[in-house]
């Protein structure tokens, strides 16, 4: 029984995020939820406070880099630690390439990629401080490959996920676990809109897929594992006619 482990989860109002706190506040953890939005925030809350429950919510932004590490450490001092820390805030827009799309593509590149690192600085921080702790990072199938039409998202899934691998080794003498998740098509508003969803699952599959994963303390996988641990390393083979059609 993990009751006493404590979380924190980033872009925690909907998604993967929101879906992935209800199952660890079911198995006995306590969070800590960051989103935006005050009133997402105190909505979720709401939902999650069973009795016994602890539930806190922290107000943040994560473009707003110097505000991570305040609010970790706020909830750290709340929660008396934090066990686990799960970057997973993230966007996912269309950016055709040379179609005047740049901000879009800044707002990317800000999001998944320099907030995704800023929240894993400061959770490093924090586990060193603690003697101990685990750093879950969201990247995505996406990143084997640049994909058309989502080129800057491809492009911050897989450095991500070699800045994770980088941390892995420096970390790795310390009692620090990373973890990172790298999903398909798991169904939430992210990518409803796209013509195509290959190898489709529902959000509470896939999230109750992740929590089992974060809790055996796994180095790299993707999610589901079956069939994109197939299906992905095929991928970056595929003939770049083929690739063009997959939008």
């Amino acid at each position: 029984m993990t009751a006493q482990k404590s979380i924190l989860i980033t872009g925690a109002t909907r998604g993967l995020g929101k879906h992935l706190a209800t199952h660890f506040a079911q198995r006995g953890y306590r969070l800590a939820l960051t989103g935006r939005k005050d009133d997402d925030l105190s909505e979720l809350k709401s939902a999650l406070s069973e009795p016994g429950a602890t539930v806190i919510t922290e107000t943040l932004d994560v473009t707003d880099y110097d505000a991570i590490k305040p609010v970790i450490n706020r909830c750290a001092e709340q929660l008396d630690g934090i066990d686990i820390i799960i970057a997973n805030a993230g966007v996912a827009l269309t950016t055709p390439v040379g179609k005047g799309h740049f901000a879009e593509i800044r707002q990317t590149i800000d999001v998944n990629l320099t907030a995704a690192i800023a929240t894993c600085e400061a959770a490093i921080e924090l586990f060193r401080a603690q003697g101990r702790g685990q750093l879950v990072g969201v990247t995505s199938v996406a990143g084997v490959r640049g994909m058309p039409g989502s080129g800057i998202y491809s492009a911050t899934k897989a450095a991500f996920g070699r800045y994770l691998q980088a941390v892995r080794i420096e970390t790795r003498t310390e009692r620090i676990v990373v973890t990172e998740l790298a999903p398909g098509f798991i169904d939430t508003d992210i990518n409803r809109d796209m013509p195509s969803r290959p190898f489709l699952v529902t959000v509470e599959k896939g999230t109750a897929a992740m929590a089992d994963l974060i809790e055996r303390e796994v180095e790299f996988r993707y999610v589901p594992p079956w069939p994109w641990s197939i299906v992905a390393p095929v991928i970056r083979l595929l003939p770049q006619r083929v690739m063009a059609n997959m939008r």
